[in-house]
């Protein structure tokens, strides 16, 4: 079997070489991501990532990554899924790679798109200005905040303002968990905790909105691609209208700002929840990020993973 492990902060620069020298990625490779959510492990192949990933029960291989024998990495995982006697699952592949898959593979995977999981991708100007009328409904939401809250800033997140920063956060969980004691908020709250322990090294950047010296709103985000922000979290106070729209805005004139070759900011996928879903195409896309599954036709009977081809 393939030995992968949980990737360490000292592999940061090395996985961000290869991440960096590929096409655009989606939110689940950046190194955030995988080192911040769940049990996320990988091995390195020379100019290759591959990827071993457990959520909610099931275990799943996440495209390789990289511009190295992409092919041999999965021949690897696919031996892999045999010795450890479960089904093979591809996640988090680009059309093109389900192509490629496809041609390497013919006839031995099932196929299939991931709405769910397409991450939004809006174009850096497009948030950070609302020009247009598409965006007047945004624009009059958040000149109402601004009249409401004239005194209102932002502010960078860094080691003075993570307590704060930090505490806003906590206190957004304890309220939606005494709401629903029974929602999924223990992923999250978990990977968001982590992102505040190793800011620094994981390179974030974050946003803080103050009015008074309390904390409306907070977001944080880390690079993806050389002219991508990935938007890991975003929280607001409920009880504020506009805090979102602020705190949204106001990220994106900060991470325009301090880095000009940035043309995008991908804010994930949607998770095929409704109102989610309605809120991201409210903001009016430049792009998805679309993703692709594959279950490997051996696979496909008795077991689980019959149950995903159903959708």
């Amino acid at each position: 079997m393939i030995e992968f492990k949980r990737l360490k902060l000292s592999q940061k620069d090395a996985y961000d070489q290869i991440l960096l020298a590929c096409p655009g990625r989606s939110c689940e490779y950046s190194f955030a991501n995988m080192y911040l959510w769940g049990r996320q492990e990988t091995v390195f192949f020379p100019d290759c990532v591959g990827f071993f990933s457990h959520f909610h029960g099931k275990s799943i291989y996440p495209y390789p990554m990289g511009n190295g024998d992409r092919k041999a990495v999965l021949e690897a995982v696919i031996r892999d899924a045999r010795e450890r006697g479960i089904p093979c699952r591809i996640s988090s592949m680009t059309k093109a790679e389900a192509e490629e898959l496809e041609a390497w593979f013919p006839g031995s995977f099932l196929i299939r798109t991931d709405r769910d999981g397409f991450d939004y991708v809006y174009a850096i100007d497009d948030l950070a200005d609302l020009k247009g009328r598409k965006f007047q409904k945004k624009r009059n939401h958040l000149n109402r905040f601004r009249a409401e809250h004239p005194e209102a800033v932002c502010v960078p997140l860094d080691g003075e303002h993570l307590g704060p920063a930090r505490d806003m956060v906590d206190s957004w969980f304890r309220q939606r968990i005494a709401e629903d004691p029974h929602g999924e908020y223990l992923l999250e709250q978990v990977a968001i905790s982590r992102a505040f322990q190793h800011f620094k090294a994981l390179e974030m950047e974050g946003l803080m909105l103050l009015d008074g010296g309390e904390v409306l709103a907070v977001t944080l985000g880390s690079r993806l691609s050389k002219d991508t922000i990935d938007v890991h979290f975003e929280k607001a106070r409920e009880d504020v209208e506009g805090a979102y729209a602020a705190i949204n805005c106001e990220f994106a004139r900060y991470l325009r700002d301090k880095y000009p070759e940035i043309k995008f900011l991908n804010r994930e996928d949607d998770m095929g929840l409704e109102g989610l879903r309605r809120a991201k195409l409210s903001y009016q896309p430049h792009h998805f990020e679309e993703k692709y599954w594959a279950c490997r036709m051996e696979d496909l009977h008795g077991d689980e993973c019959a149950e995903d081809t159903l959708d």
